[in-house]
């Protein structure tokens, strides 16, 4: 990082100890949420009401009910734009530009996208775990309930990349059918294999790593090795199975954070920030068979169709409970001032209801288009003062009117309240390169 940009990060405040990253898969509408134009014309403010709040001047959608309550905790970015993209309006970019605070470079400009890269800019959370000290019985970065992706094709920006393979996520499992159980591949053990088999294993890996001595070099095989050990260490402990447990949680707990797959991956994200686990990532991406009963447009919070009734019955009901609840149970803990709570999309809504692809304005149930020009972002706890506004968008939140920012202010922003400001890294060549020039923190809204 340069001397300028370091100038520009105080370091009189208490760091938080972790962050918690809510992913609304899909590209979430601003203008139906927490960003609502009640004045504006009918073909743009669209079917709902905002209702006020428990931070005067905040409204928010009147189906966040439960949020509304706490509002006094948010802090709101209604300001948020990304001009660097080479795709305005594409998932693939909107998802790496939010993901890493890098704006995408030639090879997005496939409308299909393409597959995460080696030499990709790191995940916000994977350079979290690399600028923290490691954990003593978990590890470092968690993403659940599922990784961001559909049919198999993965995002990219959600991993290490250049940072190493060793800095990507430990993706946890989820299912909406069995919410309280979750998977963890490097957690299962085969039946036959008891932890006492495991560690003849590991001496075995020593013994065969000696035969292979020469392989070592190779960047692929320490990665691995890393891994590896990692694994061991995860499977042989008793900690790291009980943190991933959320049946332990009193029934009381569990219905204050509501049913489903998302409300259990937030108890499980506070569970995990007790274990002081540095970054935890809950990925909203519903279940596929309630996007279908649901009429969900492209699916998830894709809602180029039925917008406003999947909005209304599926996806606001799944966000405003355990995410107020998460705030709260944070709150009467004594864990929020510690622990940064961020909410974001890879894209918001076009502000014009009526998407094309589904009927147009005429449809009985239209949809909105994507929309990368304008966008919200919701923060908490971490130091953030709550009950305020950043930013503003246009008369029908189209475009940026005030204090805009971009997705690399965001990532400053985490790093900031995390009191990382060495951004200096060594790629795998061992070369040395700024891990983000580009951006500020938002230090007023601390």
């Amino acid at each position: 990082m340069g001397n300028a940009a370091k100038a520009n990060l105080p370091i009189s405040r208490k760091p938080a100890k972790s962050t918690i990253l809510i992913w609304l898969y899909g590209g979430a509408s601003h203008i139906d949420t927490w960003d609502m134009k009640p004045d504006a014309p009918s073909e743009y403010r669209g079917e709902f009401n905002p209702i006020q709040t428990s931070a005067p001047g905040i409204s928010l959608c009147e189906h966040l009910p439960h949020l509304a309550t706490c509002a006094h905790h948010l802090a709101v970015v209604r300001s948020l734009e990304m001009p660097k993209l080479v795709i305005p309006n594409d998932h693939h970019g909107g998802h790496y530009y939010n993901f890493t605070g890098h704006p995408t470079d030639d090879s997005f400009r496939n409308a299909d996208g393409r597959d995460p890269l080696p030499t990709d800019w790191p995940f916000i959370g994977s350079v979290i775990a690399k600028k923290r000290p490691p954990h003593p019985y978990l590890p470092q970065l968690v993403w659940l309930p599922r990784p961001a992706g559909n049919s198999g094709v993965y995002r990219p920006g959600q991993y290490g990349a250049r940072l190493g393979g060793q800095y990507d996520p430990l993706f946890i499992n989820g299912q909406e059918k069995q919410p309280l159980e979750f998977s963890v591949p490097s957690l299962s053990l085969l039946q036959d294999l008891t932890p006492e088999r495991l560690a003849s294993r590991r001496e075995l890996m020593k013994d065969l790593d000696g035969a292979h001595r020469s392989l070592d070099q190779s960047v692929a095989v320490s990665d691995l090795n890393e891994q590896q050990q990692l694994a061991f260490s995860l499977l042989s402990s008793q900690q790291t199975k009980s943190a991933f447990d959320v049946s332990r949680e009193p029934v009381s707990i569990r219905e204050k954070y509501g049913k489903g797959m998302i409300a259990m991956s937030m108890l499980m994200a506070r569970r995990l920030v007790e274990a002081e686990v540095p970054f935890i990532t809950v990925n909203h991406q519903s279940d596929d068979e309630l996007v279908k009963k649901h009429k969900c447009g492209g699916g998830w919070w894709d809602t180029h169709g039925n917008n406003f009734g999947c909005l209304k019955s599926l996806l606001l009901p799944e966000l405003d409970r355990p995410l107020a609840a998460l705030i709260e149970d944070l709150h009467v803990r004594g864990m929020l001032e510690d622990t940064l709570i961020l909410v974001n999309s890879e894209m918001g809504r076009n502000p014009k209801v009526g998407d094309r692809r589904t009927g147009g304005a005429g449809s009985k149930t239209p949809g909105r288009d994507h929309w990368t020009h304008c966008m919200s972002v919701l923060f908490a706890g971490g130091g953030i003062q709550g009950g305020q506004t950043y930013g503003a968008s246009d008369k029908v939140a189209a475009y940026p009117s005030d204090k805009p920012v971009s997705p690399e202010d965001i990532a400053k922003t985490i790093y900031y309240a995390m009191g990382i400001d060495n951004l200096d890294a060594v790629d795998r060549d061992g070369r040395p390169f700024d891990l983000m020039a580009d951006g500020r923190p938002l230090t007023e809204l601390f």
